[in-house]
Protein backbone atom coordinates (compact mmCIF):
# COMPACT_ATOMS: atom_id res chain seq x y z
CA UNK A 1 0.00 0.00 0.00
CA UNK A 2 1.37 3.19 -0.56
CA UNK A 3 1.19 6.65 1.00
CA UNK A 4 0.94 9.95 0.10
CA UNK A 5 4.23 10.14 0.70
CA UNK A 6 5.79 7.77 -1.16
CA UNK A 7 3.19 8.93 -4.09
CA UNK A 8 4.17 12.42 -3.62
CA UNK A 9 7.79 11.38 -3.92
CA UNK A 10 6.94 9.25 -7.67
CA UNK A 11 5.51 12.26 -8.73
CA UNK A 12 8.85 14.78 -8.05
CA UNK A 13 11.03 12.26 -9.47
CA UNK A 14 9.10 11.87 -13.20
CA UNK A 15 9.27 15.96 -12.94
CA UNK A 16 12.38 16.10 -12.84
CA UNK A 17 13.36 13.76 -15.46
CA UNK A 18 10.88 15.18 -17.81
CA UNK A 19 13.10 18.27 -16.84
CA UNK A 20 16.57 16.37 -17.31
CA UNK A 21 14.73 15.20 -20.31
CA UNK A 22 13.85 18.88 -21.75
CA UNK A 23 17.13 19.87 -21.11
CA UNK A 24 18.78 17.02 -23.09
CA UNK A 25 16.41 17.48 -25.65
CA UNK A 26 17.59 21.40 -25.73
CA UNK A 27 21.15 20.96 -25.98
CA UNK A 28 20.65 18.50 -28.52
CA UNK A 29 19.10 21.11 -30.80
CA UNK A 30 21.68 23.73 -29.97
CA UNK A 31 24.60 21.66 -30.55
CA UNK A 32 23.40 20.54 -34.34
CA UNK A 33 22.14 24.09 -35.24
CA UNK A 34 25.37 24.88 -34.13
CA UNK A 35 27.96 22.69 -35.42
CA UNK A 36 26.49 20.95 -38.60
CA UNK A 37 28.48 19.56 -40.49
CA UNK A 38 28.18 20.47 -44.78
CA UNK A 39 26.91 17.62 -46.93
CA UNK A 40 27.14 16.94 -50.19
CA UNK A 41 23.74 15.65 -51.17
CA UNK A 42 24.34 14.87 -54.97
CA UNK A 43 23.73 12.20 -57.34
CA UNK A 44 26.61 10.37 -58.82
CA UNK A 45 24.86 11.40 -62.02
CA UNK A 46 24.55 15.28 -61.04
CA UNK A 47 28.21 15.15 -59.39
CA UNK A 48 29.88 14.34 -62.56
CA UNK A 49 27.86 16.21 -65.25
CA UNK A 50 28.52 19.28 -62.09
CA UNK A 51 32.42 19.01 -62.17
CA UNK A 52 32.70 18.43 -65.55
CA UNK A 53 31.72 21.99 -66.17
CA UNK A 54 34.01 23.64 -63.87
CA UNK A 55 31.16 25.90 -62.49
CA UNK A 56 31.81 25.52 -59.04
CA UNK A 57 28.89 28.51 -57.81
CA UNK A 58 26.49 26.09 -59.87
CA UNK A 59 27.86 22.96 -58.07
CA UNK A 60 27.14 24.62 -54.85
CA UNK A 61 23.62 26.01 -55.31
CA UNK A 62 22.59 22.24 -56.34
CA UNK A 63 23.46 20.96 -53.36
CA UNK A 64 22.14 23.63 -51.51
CA UNK A 65 19.27 23.01 -53.47
CA UNK A 66 19.20 19.06 -52.82
CA UNK A 67 19.74 19.88 -49.10
CA UNK A 68 16.52 22.23 -48.62
CA UNK A 69 14.20 19.50 -50.66
CA UNK A 70 16.16 17.00 -48.47
CA UNK A 71 14.76 18.37 -45.29
CA UNK A 72 11.11 19.25 -45.60
CA UNK A 73 10.03 15.54 -45.49
CA UNK A 74 11.40 15.63 -42.07
CA UNK A 75 9.58 18.84 -40.99
CA UNK A 76 6.98 17.42 -41.99
CA UNK A 77 6.91 14.12 -40.20
CA UNK A 78 8.26 15.68 -36.79
CA UNK A 79 5.29 18.19 -37.41
CA UNK A 80 2.63 15.18 -37.29
CA UNK A 81 4.91 13.13 -34.73
CA UNK A 82 4.79 16.11 -32.52
CA UNK A 83 0.75 16.68 -33.47
CA UNK A 84 0.26 12.93 -32.59
CA UNK A 85 2.00 13.12 -29.00
CA UNK A 86 0.03 16.07 -28.09
CA UNK A 87 -3.31 13.73 -28.33
CA UNK A 88 -1.53 10.69 -26.81
CA UNK A 89 -0.93 12.85 -23.65
CA UNK A 90 -3.92 14.46 -23.85
CA UNK A 91 -5.92 11.38 -24.27
CA UNK A 92 -3.79 10.16 -21.36
CA UNK A 93 -4.48 13.09 -18.89
CA UNK A 94 -8.40 13.11 -19.69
Amino acid sequence: MQTKENSSNKIENRGEKRQISSIKGIFFVLFSMFFSLSATAQCAMCRAALESEGNTVKAEAVNDGIVYLMGIPYVLVGIVGYVVYRMYRKKKVA
